[in-house]
């Protein structure tokens, strides 16, 4: 370990105060490589603002000389929050943000240097993804047969390793692979049509700010001379482009600060690349390493767990989590019987615990899972229990269809060369532009050499055009143009407002039934976002010199830039679920991690190589490592995957948890199904014949009657819920088992007479 270069504290170093040693060893480090490995939980945050406190503080360094990267823009402004609070000012001329941000803002400098204009359009996962299907269209390649995600999946690996179309589609253009060998057809073609439509996708944000640097020399150096400093968050995220682009701006002065944890490196699967973090005393040479293992966060029983678990892992650099806490329950694992039995363990424990403790409220409780579909079992759980919840990743905001109408509006208006955006929107509204008309002026453009908008405001000199559809494309291009004109001249808040009353979008959205008002107040959503927009805040990082964008450029950026995470409330007093990759960063006074079994966490296919079973450990360690105050892990027994039952065995990476630490509990369904079967004689092993002659067996009767907790053993007079008719009293109760019918006088819609086994009926809570 290189020897640091530590410099005065001095009088007023107020962010030096309260740090631990090792916070404080990394907080005054000055000049030269140093990597920070920050356990979870352990203040990591404190210690990237303190160290841009003490750089300006005490050394004197300008904040135009200092570049900080996060991982989220939800992180950056908490940063540069916390440093102007610190600082009693804000930190003018420095530059915080996302790698992708940040690379967004050199190429609205810099993008006619590589033959696009600085106002730019940035294509979403939406746009990105109509633009290869398009792609495949023009080239013949059937979208049904070869899914156009997985081809943007593959040419997005690509980018993020610095691979460009041109070399992917010469290695790979007489591959005994076919998919890949029709990716290579379309890549180059796709990366065409981005540069034709003056827009870079979400990966281009990464590589061409690393190209830009590459091929022009002497805006490297004159970035190199601005930022003299470098701190980077959650380094072991990085890939083959961030890590380039980091070299190339760090290579001569060397000060780079790099913070991250090996063991929470958890996005090989997009790229990551995780020896950036482990090999980066070997890239850097001399680099000082500060280990941060004191956690702020969680009792020692949780700490105890994580450890246990990541030390299983062998790419590892090696530290220990500890805590000055005391005490904290045991780690509570529950056996279920599937997976609704699963998620009503959950809300019920929730329900409790927030009866039973006044201080928690219910966003103090998250609910995480391996994968996206174990949701839905949740949100049933929730919504009949009504425990407000609040879903991450799901359907995105900025991904439902509505939203994305608007913006093909707002991307179109900020960009007229946009086709994408064009062909979502030239008839919606509706104005009687069919495919057809469209087919034509797309011929027609090329034909003249001409954008579609173009070509839309002169529609009636277009070949075979209908006259209804050419008076319709000429209103469509004369409304984009003038919007065009204003975006200039107003506020985006005010220029949204104005065209959403123009298209008279919020009646035509309410008139399209249930969803409708819903996708109306969405809208309404995104323009008041519209309207609390401060470009001039965006910007404050910039230069003093005047970069010719509308606030509407800049807003299209930070909605392409935003991360689902970001959009959490953390205020909004409600359950959260998601994923565990989007828990990262988070933490929770009481977390639950459902799906603990094999196969699904970690994943199968996880076992087809050292590196992705290791991977899926990290995993794990992180969404221990969320909880503050109590943790429970729970698995089912069975769980249906792709419409058929899997049986569940308990997930091998509990086994590292030493036995100690574990409160092993059983569902009270799992229970009563295993009473129901000590019960049953035991003659021909307890097994009926079906019908049909097969092996029926006792279970799968006892699964849908008797030990089914769907059907509650009611009582005259007890009041209860179903999902469509709402709430009511049981009037009369016949059958039994699988015939079970209950009568019940429902509020809303009177006597009805149910089926119990497929009714699913609540109990109606107080």
């Amino acid at each position: 370990m290189s020897e640091r270069r530590a410099g005065p504290a001095g009088s007023g170093s107020g962010h030096l105060e309260g740090l631990n040693p090792e916070q404080r060893d990394a907080t005054v480090h000055f000049e030269g490589p140093l990597l920070v490995l920050a356990g979870a939980g352990s203040g990591k945050t404190r210690v990237l603002t303190a160290r841009v406190c003490h750089l300006i503080r005490e050394y004197g360094v300008a904040p135009n000389r200092i570049l900080a990267v996060t991982f989220t823009n939800k992180a950056a402004g908490e940063m540069r929050a916390r440093i102007a609070r610190e600082l009693g000012a804000e930190p003018a001329g420095m530059w915080v943000g996302t790698f992708h941000s940040v690379g967004a803002r050199i190429l609205r400098r810099y993008a006619d240097r590589l033959g696009w204009t600085r106002s730019f359009t940035i294509f979403d996962q939406d746009a990105s993804l109509r633009l290869v299907k398009a792609v495949q269209d023009d080239i013949g390649l059937d979208p049904k047969r070869w899914n156009p995600k997985a081809i943007r999946a593959e040419m997005s690996a690509a980018k993020n390793q610095l691979v460009t179309a041109e070399a992917f589609a010469r290695d790979n253009e007489g591959s005994f692979d076919l998919f890949v060998k029709n990716v290579a057809k379309v890549f180059p073609v796709y990366d065409r049509a981005l540069r034709d439509q003056n827009a870079f996708d979400f990966d281009d944000l990464l590589v061409k700010p690393v190209e830009l640097f590459e091929r022009h020399p002497e805006i490297l150096r004159g970035f190199r001379e601005r930022f003299a400093f470098l701190l980077v968050d959650e380094y072991q995220d990085t890939n083959r482009a961030q890590f380039r682009f980091l070299e190339l701006l760090a290579g001569e002065h060397r000060n780079l600060m790099v913070v991250g944890d090996d063991d929470q490196s958890i996005y090989g699967w997009r790229g990551a690349d995780i020896r950036n973090i482990l090999d980066f005393e070997r890239t850097f040479a001399g680099a000082a390493v500060v280990r941060l293992e004191r956690n702020y966060r969680s009792t020692p029983t949780i700490l105890e767990a994580a450890n246990a678990v990541i030390e299983e892992n062998l790419e590892r650099k090696g530290k220990t989590l500890r805590t000055e806490r005391t005490g904290g329950e045991r780690i509570t694992l529950v056996e279920t019987y599937d997976e609704s039995d699963e998620a009503r363990w959950v809300v019920e424990e929730i329900r409790r615990r927030h009866e039973d403790h006044p201080e928690l409220s219910y966003r103090s409780f998250a609910v995480l899972y391996r994968t996206n579909a174990q949701a839905r079992a949740m949100e049933d759980a929730f919504r009949r229990q009504g425990i407000p919840y609040q879903v991450i990743g799901s359907v995105r905001f900025y991904e439902r269809r509505e939203i994305q109408d608007v913006l093909a509006y707002l991307r179109l208006i900020s960009n007229p060369q946009d086709a994408i955006a064009f062909g979502r929107v030239v008839n919606y509204p509706r104005r009687g532009v069919g495919q057809t008309s469209r087919e034509r002026l797309a011929a027609w453009a090329r034909q003249e050499g001409i954008t579609l908008l173009e070509a839309a405001a002169r529609a009636g000199e277009a070949p075979g055009m209908r006259p209804a559809a050419a008076k319709g494309l000429a209103r469509f291009a004369n409304l984009i143009q003038r919007y065009s004109a204003r975006a200039a001249q107003v506020r985006v808040g005010e220029l949204l407002d104005d065209l959403v009353e123009e298209l008279d979008l919020m009646r035509r959205l309410q008139e399209e039934g249930p969803d409708g008002e819903d996708r109306a107040r969405n809208v309404a959503e995104l323009i008041a976002g519209a309207a609390d927009f401060n470009a001039e805040l965006i910007e404050s990082l910039e230069d003093s010199e005047v970069d010719p964008f509308t606030e509407l450029d800049l807003f299209l950026q930070q909605v392409v830039l935003v991360a689902e995470v970001d959009r959490m409330d953390p205020d909004a007093d409600t359950v959260t679920l998601m994923t565990l990759h989007n828990a990262k960063g988070l933490e929770f006074p009481v977390v639950f991690i459902a799906g603990m079994e094999e196969g699904l966490f970690p994943l199968s296919r996880a076992y087809d190589s050292p590196g992705a079973i290791e991977e899926e450990r990290r995993l794990f360690y992180v969404g221990i490592t969320r909880a503050e105050d109590k943790l429970n892990l729970l698995w089912a027994r069975r769980r249906r995957r792709g419409g058929d039952w899997a049986h569940g065995h308990l997930s091998s990476f509990v086994d590292a948890i030493p036995e100690k630490l574990l409160e092993r509990r059983r569902s009270e369904r799992l229970r009563l199904r295993e009473r129901a079967m000590r019960s049953y004689p035991r003659g021909s092993e307890g097994r009926t014949t079906a019908a049909d002659g097969s092996d029926a067996g006792r279970t799968a009767e006892l699964d849908d009657a008797t030990l089914n907790q769907d059907l509650p053993r009611f009582v005259a007079g007890e009041r209860v819920v179903h999902q469509t008719f709402g709430s009511g009293s049981v009037v009369d109760i016949s059958g039994f088992g699988r015939d079970l019918r209950v009568t019940i006088d429902f509020d809303s819609v009177g006597r009805k007479r149910l089926l119990a086994r497929y009714a699913h009926l609540e109990k109606d809570w107080p």
